[in-house]
Order: C-alpha cells, then sequence, then structure tokens
C-alpha cells in the first residue's frame, strides 16, 4: 500500500510540475475514491503535503522578487483566522462522523467542478477584471482591499474542509481582482498565501487526529521527483491542451464525490 501512495504522489507530483495545478483537487479525490481513506483523514494529510511542497516555491519565487507580501498579508488577513475558526467548527460536529463525512465529500465536489470551471473561462475571468478593475490602484482603494480580505475568509474556510482552493481558485480571483499586477507576481504571492494557511489548517486536523502521517511519508517521497520532472516537461504541452483535460477530469470526479 506505500508503494501505491508513493506512486499516486509521483503521478499527482508530475501533473502539478506540468500544469501548476491538481495538487489538492486530484490528491484528496484520489486518496478518498482509490485508497479507501477517509475524507476528514485525506484531507489533514494532503494539507500538510501541500505546505511541505510549496514552500520550496516561495523559496524561489521570494528570490526572484515575485512575490507581493502585502497582497499576501491582505489574504493570511482573512484566511488564517477563518481557517482556525473552521478547525474548531469541524472539531465540534465531530461526534456524527457521517455529517462530517458527507460534509467535507460534498464541499469538496463543488470545489473541483468551481476549480473546473475557472480554469475553462480563466482568460474570460481576466477579461472581466481588467474591465472591472483595471482602473483601480491597489492598495488605495479600499474596495480591493476588503474584497482582498473577504477572499481570504472564503479561502480559509474552503480550503480547511477540502483542501481544495488555496491554487487555482485563489489565483483566479487574483487575477480578477488584481489585472494590473504581472501573472508571475501573483502566482507567487498565491503560493506564499497557500504555504502559511495549508500548514495553519493541516496543524488544525492534526489536532483532530486526522492526519496519517505515515501516508503524508509515502506521498512526499513520490511527489517531490514528480513535481521536478512536471517542471522540466510543462512548457512543451499546450495550455490549450492541458487546460480542458485537467478541467474535465475535475469535473467528472466532483460530480462523483457529490452523488
Amino acid at each position: 500500500m506505500e508503494l501505491g501512495y508513493t506512486v499516486s504522489g509521483l503521478i499527482i507530483g508530475f501533473i502539478v510540475g506540468v500544469t501548476g495545478v491538481g495538487g489538492g483537487s486530484l490528491m484528496t479525490p484520489l486518496l478518498i475514491l482509490l485508497f479507501g481513506i477517509s475524507p476528514a483523514t485525506a484531507v489533514g494529510t494532503d494539507l500538510l503535503y501541500a505546505s511541505l511542497t510549496k514552500m520550496g516555491g516561495v523559496w524561489v519565487h521570494g528570490r526572484r522578487g515575485t512575490v507581493d507580501w502585502p497582497l499576501v498579508k491582505l489574504l493570511a488577513m482573512g484566511s488564517l483566522p477563518a481557517a482556525l475558526i473552521t478547525v474548531m467548527v469541524l472539531n465540534a460536529i465531530r461526534v456524527e462522523d457521517q455529517l462530517y463525512s458527507d460534509l467535507i465529500t460534498n464541499m469538496l465536489g463543488v470545489a473541483l467542478i468551481l476549480t473546473a470551471l475557472s480554469l475553462l473561462f480563466l482568460k474570460r475571468l481576466s477579461r472581466l477584471g481588467h474591465s472591472h478593475f483595471g482602473f483601480l490602484v491597489k492598495w488605495r482603494d479600499r474596495n480591493i482591499v476588503t474584497l482582498t480580505v473577504v477572499t481570504g475568509v472564503v479561502l480559509g474556510v474552503l480550503v480547511t474542509i477540502t483542501s481544495v482552493g488555496a491554487g487555482a481558485l485563489g489565483m483566479v480571483i487574483l487575477l480578477v481582482l488584481y489585472p494590473r499586477v504581472p501573472a508571475v507576481t501573483l502566482v507567487g504571492s498565491d503560493i506564499a498565501h497557500a504555504v502559511p494557511l495549508t500548514l495553519i489548517a493541516g496543524m488544525g486536523h492534526a489536532y483532530m487526529g486526522t492526519v496519517d502521517y505515515g501516508l503524508l511519508g509515502s506521498l512526499l517521497i513520490g511527489s517531490l521527483p514528480g513535481i521536478y520532472l512536471g517542471s522540466h516537461v510543462g512548457g512543451k504541452i499546450p495550455d490549450h491542451i492541458l487546460r480542458p483535460i485537467l478541467s474535465a477530469i475535475l469535473i467528472v470526479i466532483g460530480i462523483k464525490l457529490m452523488m
């Protein structure tokens, strides 16, 4: 079984390296549907897995100067308290195991479908951001600051319950709100925000006992070389081919989980 986890980590890591998307979106449902891991343990383990694998990305973007730290701070102002409150709520309803599992699987299905749609309509959403927010100068408009903090709150709740949202969904929202910021800076900022969010949410799950450390180690052994290999292949596969395929996979998995 440990070999199966490692191979799965290798495959998911490779997909993440190629597409930049797919960590929580594919890993959590894979653990639930293929290996029969309980939804709570799958989410908790994947959260710590995500925080550890993304730390290297933050280091790279930080050295390149492609992290907008004030933007990360605003997102964290909303997401980190929201994650802590969500953990407390989950811990309170844990007495009803079936309710807990149903909540996670249904919200995970919704999150996957939203992620798929955001990937499919990424360019349209980016144009929408230019038309509605392109005239604003960041940090000088209270509406943008408020929307950024609210975005953090939404991501904090969603990521803590499903482990999905910090990557693709967060990136799409940032593209809409900050169309004048270079995409590479938004990517770096999104990753930098995801690390403390997934770490705190993962530690909350660890407190609840919903982290499998053996599983976590097996996934990391496979995923780290997978990400390295995928990152060297990513630029060779056209984006207009990758995005619809990944979106279709996420929609099918999302519907499966909700059913």
